[in-house]
């Protein structure tokens, strides 16, 4: 058994998932920078990542109601946002393991792929939509439930309305211009994009982040930016 085969093993063990049609695991192991047409159809996790986006969106916005009977709509949607957003998928993709089992072109690998928060992100959310598509969606919260347990135990961080105004008032506080932010990186398909944004407060280290749009994107650097500056 190679490498590989080892780490999807270690992988399904992880998730607690018995894959009746192995071929939506693979697929969803598969980065869009393969194209050798192994399979029927799309051969990439794009449109799997897209389905499980949302997939991952009920599950967290089901629980949170459940959960939380009394949390009004702002401290909902804050909670949600930190439990989807692609550093969220990205920790929880690499205490799963999720790396050592992608498949992916040779040029990626060199690049580290397998150790970019957004690639593994991504698969994160596609094997979420493969156990959705193979066992429906009591299957997905199970594997959502264990695999975010340490996301879900971790407090939640304060919430922030307009991450962007935030970090344009601290900005103008400590006497610098407004904060400039620039797309670094598009990369996935149109239905399915992801973009890379910096954001630049004169006199500080810049600050790179990712989203499924420029503005989820923008607003994920700023909180980057400030966690690091200490104002959150």
């Amino acid at each position: 058994m190679n490498q590989r085969a080892v780490a999807i093993q270690k992988l399904m063990a992880n998730l607690g998932y018995e894959f009746s049609n192995r071929d939506l695991l693979e697929r969803a192991l598969t980065h869009s920078s393969v194209s050798d047409g192994s399979f029927s159809g799309p051969g990439d996790n794009e449109r799997l990542e897209f389905l499980g986006d949302r997939v991952l969106g009920l599950l967290v916005a089901d629980m949170l109601v459940r959960d939380f009977p009394e949390a009004d709509e702002g401290k909902l949607s804050a909670r949600l946002h930190s439990l989807v957003d692609k550093s969220a998928c990205a920790r929880v993709g690499e205490a799963l393991g999720i790396g050592p089992a992608l498949r992916l072109s040779a040029g990626e690998t060199k690049t580290g792929g397998r150790r970019k928060a957004g690639v593994i992100a991504d698969a994160v959310e596609a094997i979420l939509a493969a156990v959705y598509r193979d066992g429906g969606l009591d299957a997905a919260r199970g594997v959502f439930e264990r695999a975010w347990a340490k996301e879900l135990a971790s407090p939640p961080e304060p919430a922030i309305v307009n991450p962007k105004s935030a970090l344009q008032e601290w900005a103008q506080g400590q006497g610098r211009p407004l904060p400039t932010y620039t797309i670094k990186e598009r990369s996935g398909s149109d239905h399915a994009p992801t973009f890379k944004v910096e954001v630049v407060v004169q006199g500080y280290e810049p600050a790179l982040a990712t989203g499924h749009s420029r503005q989820e994107a923008e607003k994920a650097a700023a909180v980057a930016l400030m966690k690091r500056e200490g104002v959150i």
